[in-house]
């Protein structure tokens, strides 16, 4: 079998897949944390200043891109977002009420085949009725999960950017 051989080399030469898991979709994440309520997306430009703010603040140093931005009937937010894990992104939403306060974080899409654990609930209640006043800082006020270190700190960063983003540009959309 002359071609077994050639077989061989190519299946030893493709690239190995990643875990990527999609948990929920936008329009799921928004029923989810805002059942009865209608959402709209909400066009938002950042100012450079505005920018700069949010890095230092959450000490996330990639551009945060405001696309993804809506706001529900009953005057709360859904804001996804994007962190780093070890590798590779993690897409998250935080759901805010009227007054910036954090009433629900999601796990939207995960990427990486280790640190899952921060998709479970009780990881995720930790951001629960914080604002951005609150420090939100790993091994503090917020626990985190043995091998999923970076997964949790990055998540907890971002959380924190929102809050952030929330004081210094959504509280004044009101």
């Amino acid at each position: 079998m002359k071609w077994m051989p050639y077989a061989a080399a190519l299946l030893s030469v493709s690239p190995i897949v990643g875990h990527s898991a999609v948990y929920l979709t936008t329009e799921q994440a928004q029923q989810l944390m805002f059942p009865n309520s209608s959402m709209k997306k909400v066009t938002v430009h950042l100012t450079a200043d505005q920018i700069k703010s949010l890095k230092k603040s959450s000490g996330i140093y990639y551009a945060f891109k405001a696309d993804q931005v809506y706001k529900s009937s009953d005057g709360g937010w859904m804001v996804i977002d994007q962190v780093l894990g070890k590798h590779e992104m993690i897409t998250y939403a935080v759901a805010l009420t009227a007054k910036g306060v954090v009433k629900q974080v999601e796990i939207l899409q995960y990427n990486e085949s280790y640190g899952g654990q921060v998709r479970d609930a009780s990881w995720r209640q930790q951001f629960i009725g914080k604002t951005s006043a609150s420090k939100l800082v790993l091994n503090q006020d917020i626990k985190n999960i043995s091998g999923a270190t970076l997964s949790s700190k990055h998540i907890t960063d971002g959380v924190k950017r929102i809050l952030q983003f929330y004081q210094l540009v959504l509280q004044s959309l009101g």
